[in-house]
């Protein structure tokens, strides 16, 4: 009996190496035909650099273009009511960018050099303010700055200090 029980295992063991093989030739077969397919993905995806900042973006993601909630407002008529500082967005690589309004128009995306009005141009831009001037040589004429947030329309921060002390 012995015999025929050694006889199942060479039986089992040509089975398992018989199936061992069709899957090997079958994946083979599966990636052989998979690699001759043309496909959109097979093509290498190389890293540019960034693309410029497009202005009509900048002052749509800003809010610029959009018009103002009191624009049938009176405005005052100061120098400093002319122009209004809507958003800037502040990139030394592809340039700087502020979002102006200009007598209570709707604000439109300046890069630092270009003309905002017929006397100013956009001096630079920092965090949050740009200055304007007569050329991008002169000194700066007017500074405009961001408003300030409400505590409603910022982001909601955690005060330094602000834990309850705690005594024993």
């Amino acid at each position: 009996m012995k015999t025929a029980t050694l006889s199942l295992w060479w039986l089992r063991i040509a089975t398992l190496v018989l199936a061992a093989l069709a899957a090997a030739s079958a994946t083979y077969w599966v990636l052989k035909w998979q690699a001759t397919r043309p496909s959109n993905l097979s093509a290498a995806v190389v890293y540019s650099a960034p693309m410029p900042a497009n202005p009509q973006l900048v002052a749509r993601v800003l809010g610029g273009g959009q018009a103002s909630v009191n624009a049938g407002a009176t405005v005052a008529s100061s120098a400093a009511s002319h122009f209004k500082l809507s958003g800037v967005l502040a990139n030394r690589a592809n340039g700087s960018y502020a979002l102006i309004s200009v007598d209570g128009k709707p604000a439109k995306p300046y890069r630092v050099g270009t003309q905002v009005n017929e006397e100013l141009v956009l001096h630079s831009v920092s965090a949050r303010s740009a200055s304007l001037a007569t050329s991008v040589q002169a000194p700066v004429s007017v500074m405009l700055e961001l408003p300030k947030l409400a505590p409603s329309q910022g982001p909601a921060l955690p005060r330094p200090n602000s834990a309850p002390n705690q005594e024993d």
